[in-house]
C-alpha cells in the first residue's frame, strides 16, 4: 500500500431492497429478494418478465422538481445515493474545500429509457419535440455532473463507463486520486436504470437473463446447478471516500479503510471471461498486491457471482488460483441473489455493503443456492446471514469486454 491512507466516512444505496441503507442492509441480512414482475413496461411479449426494480422512489425527495425533468432515472438514483451518503458523512463543500472535493460516478449504460421515449417521440411526432434535455438526460458522464453542481465539487469529475465494473472502477480511481495527492475527498461510484423493452430485448436477444418468470424471487441463483442468467436491477450505490487526516479534523466517522484496487482485462471475447478466470484471478492479485497483504487476510468476497454459467464458475476457478488452500475457509457470497445485476451500479452497491460488512460484523446471504453446482464448491454463506469478525473483505465486479475491477477494503486501525 502506498501513498495516503484512504477511508470511508458516508455511505449511500438506492436498490430494488429500498431506499436508503437502512433498508437495503435489513432486506439483504433477512435474505429477502427484491425480484418481481416488471412494471415498468409491459412485459408480456418478452421471454424475460421480471427484474429488481426500485419501488417507492420519489425524486422530489432529492432534487428541485425544476430539475428532475433534465434527468434520465439513472441520474436521478445517483444523486439521491449521494445525496444520503452525503448527509451521513457529514462532509461540507465549501468554497476553501471545493477544489479538492471530486465526483467519480458512472454508469454501464446510461440514459437508455430517454433513448426509447425520445426516439418514439421523434417518429411519431417529428424532430422539433424533441426536449432540449435529451443529451444532458442521458449521456453517462451527467451523473457525476449533475452530483457535482448539487453539491458544489469542484475536484476532478470523471465518469467511468465499464460496464459491470464501472462502480468498482470510479470507486478504486477515486481512491487514487486521494492516494497521490490531487483530491481530499471524493463522491464515488454507480447508478443504471435500464429496466426497458430495448434493455431487457437485447440481454434477452444474447440468453443472458433468467426466464423463470413463474418464480420471481427464485430466479437470480448465484453458484446453484440450476440458475439460468441473471436478473437485471437498478439503483445506486455511492461512497464518500477521504484522507485520513481529512476525514480525522473534521471528526468524521469512519466505516473502513480502502486499501487495494486492481483492475485488468482479459484480451479474450466481447462477453465471455477468460478460460480459468484468468483475468479476475489477475485482478484480484492486484489488489492484494496494492494493499500489501497475503490472500490469507481476506475474510469475506463480495462476489461478482451473477447466476450465469461460466461467470460463476469461472470466478470460483479464480478464487481458488488466488487463494489457494485459504479458498476453502474464506466466506463469498453474491448479494445479486437477492438484487440482482444492477450492472454499472452493481459495484457501486456491492461495495457499500462489503464496508457494511466490515462495520457491523455480519455476512449477507446467497439465497436460492439450493442444489450446489459441482464446479461451484466454496462456502457461499448459503440461504442465511451469517455474523463474523470481518476485517479484510473484497469486493468484485467482472465486466463485458472482460474489463475487471477488485476493492480490498479493511477494518480501520487508527
Amino acid at each position: 500500500m502506498s501513498g495516503r491512507r484512504v477511508v470511508v466516512t458516508g455511505l449511500g444505496l438506492v436498490t430494488p431492497l429500498g431506499i436508503g441503507v437502512g433498508k437495503s442492509w435489513e432486506g439483504l441480512i433477512h435474505g429477502r429478494s427484491g425480484v418481481r414482475k416488471i412494471t415498468h413496461f409491459d412485459a408480456a411479449a418478452f421471454p424475460t418478465q421480471i427484474a429488481g426494480e426500485v419501488e417507492g422512489f420519489n425524486p422530489e425527495d432529492f432534487i428541485e422538481p425544476k430539475e428532475i425533468k433534465k434527468m434520465d432515472r439513472f441520474i436521478q438514483f445517483g444523486i439521491a445515493a449521494s445525496s444520503m451518503a452525503m448527509e451521513d458523512s457529514g462532509l461540507k463543500v465549501t468554497a476553501g474545500n471545493a477544489p479538492r472535493t471530486g465526483v467519480y460516478v458512472g454508469a454501464g449504460m446510461g440514459g437508455l429509457p430517454a433513448i426509447e421515449h425520445y426516439h418514439k417521440i421523434l417518429l411519431e411526432k417529428g424532430p422539433r419535440r424533441i426536449t432540449p434535455f435529451f443529451i444532458p438526460m442521458l449521456i453517462i458522464n451527467l451523473a457525476a455532473g449533475q452530483i457535482s453542481i448539487k453539491f458544489g465539487a469542484k475536484g476532478p469529475n470523471s465518469a467511468p463507463a465499464t460496464a459491470c465494473a464501472t462502480g468498482s472502477h470510479a470507486i478504486g480511481d477515486a481512491f487514487k486520486v486521494i492516494q497521490r495527492g490531487d483530491a481530499d475527498a471524493m463522491i464515488a461510484g454507480g447508478a443504471e436504470s435500464v429496466i426497458t423493452p430495448m434493455g431487457i430485448g437485447g440481454f434477452n436477444a444474447m440468453k443472458a437473463l433468467s426466464t423463470r418468470n413463474d418464480e420471481p424471487e427464485r430466479a437470480s441463483r448465484p453458484f446453484d446447478r440450476d440458475r439460468d442468467g441473471f436478473i437485471m436491477g437498478e439503483g445506486a450505490g455511492i461512497l464518500i471516500i477521504e484522507e485520513l487526516e481529512h476525514a480525522r479534523s473534521r471528526g468524521a466517522r469512519i466505516y473502513a479503510e480502502l486499501v487495494g484496487y486492481g483492475l485488468t482485462g482479459d484480451a479474450y471475447h466481447i462477453t465471455s471471461p477468460a478460460p480459468g478466470g484468468e483475468g479476475a484471478a489477475r485482478c484480484m492479485a492486484m489488489a492484494l498486491r496494492d494493499a500489501g497483504m497475503e490472500p490469507s487476510a481476506v475474510d469475506y468476497i463480495n462476489a461478482h457471482g451473477t447466476s450465469t454459467k461460466y461467470g460463476d464458475e469461472l470466478e470460483t476457478a479464480a478464487v481458488k488460483t488466488v487463494f489457494g488452500e485459504h479458498a476453502r475457509r474464506v466466506a463469498v457470497s453474491s448479494t445479486k441473489s437477492m438484487i440482482g445485476h444492477l450492472l454499472g451500479a452493481a459495484g457501486g452497491v456491492e461495495a457499500v455493503i462489503s464496508v457494511l460488512s466490515i462495520d457491523r460484523g455480519m455476512i449477507p446471504p446467497t439465497i436460492n443456492l439450493d442444489n450446489p453446482d459441482p464446479e461451484c464448491d466454496l462456502d457461499y454463506v448459503p440461504h442465511k446471514a451469517r455474523k463474523a469478525d470481518i476485517r479484510v473483505a473484497l469486493s468484485n465486479s467482472f465486466g463485458f469486454g472482460g474489463t475487471n475491477a477488485c476493492l480490498l477494503f479493511k477494518k480501520f486501525d487508527k
